[in-house]
């Protein structure tokens, strides 16, 4: 099971009002749209992302058997309901900026057209990936101005809200203009570029930092980096130097 996929990904009065709308036979076709209302102080543009992930979602987007069951369960839904639901699948339609689009308030980055059952299932997990990565990318494209052609690096993923986020964030910092990232599972599944350096656990384990430095660079002659702060900064500066 990959709760990231799962249909279930929803608020639970998405589909107690989409058991209305089908009881209703309210499935005419409706437009939602996903905008920002206003900027925050000090922020004079925002950066669309997440597009491809919200694509895949509706894509794919069909309930499991488990899922099914687990809905069955609850005592809450009909049979007719879930019955319903074993046969949804998205059919409708979606424009969007291209990801990396700088926008503004209350521009639609992403319009879904679809039957009224279809498009209010499909709110909540899509506002959940454009906002996410579109903070990520906005926040990062604002680091690359400043920046000025310096490279930056994502080294994000140990204190992200979760193996998603951690991923997603290395994704939408790279879209923004980020040399790369430490995160290897975002280089396998993005193409982001990979980057490392040493820890203070590494030096740390060896009698002498003299040792850890000259150790690491013949592991890795082509490509050295090497942590200075472990001890004393200016000191292991000297110890590099001398190497």
């Amino acid at each position: 099971m990959n709760p990231s996929s799962s249909v279930l990904l929803t608020d639970l009065y998405q589909l107690t009002m989409l058991q209305t709308y089908v009881e209703q036979g309210m499935e005419e076709p409706a437009v939602f749209e996903f905008f920002v209302r206003k900027l925050p102080p000090n922020r004079g543009f925002l950066l669309a992302a997440g597009l491809e992930q919200a694509l895949e979602y509706l894509e794919t987007l069909r309930f499991l058997e488990w899922e099914l069951d687990w809905l069955k369960t609850g005592g809450r839904f009909p049979a007719s309901f879930t019955d319903y639901l074993a046969r949804l699948r998205f059919t409708g339609d979606v424009h969007a900026m291209p990801e990396g689009t700088v926008f503004f308030p209350n521009e639609p980055v992403l319009r879904v057209i679809a039957p009224l059952p279809q498009a209010q299932l499909v709110e909540t997990r899509l506002i959940n990936l454009l906002h996410f990565q579109t903070v990520i990318a906005s926040k990062a494209a604002r680091l690359v101005l400043l920046a000025q052609g310096k490279p930056l690096i994502d080294f994000g993923m140990r204190r992200a809200h979760g193996a998603e986020a951690g991923t997603l964030a290395a994704r939408a910092s790279y879209m923004a203009g980020f040399s790369g990232t430490a995160t290897v599972l975002a280089g396998a599944q993005f193409g982001v570029p990979v980057y490392g350096t040493m820890a203070h656990s590494f030096v740390q384990a060896h009698t002498d930092e003299t040792d850890a430095f000259e150790r690491f660079a013949r592991s890795h002659p082509d490509n050295v980096v090497l942590l200075l702060d472990t001890y004393d900064t200016e000191a292991a500066a000297e110890k590099v130097v001398a190497l």
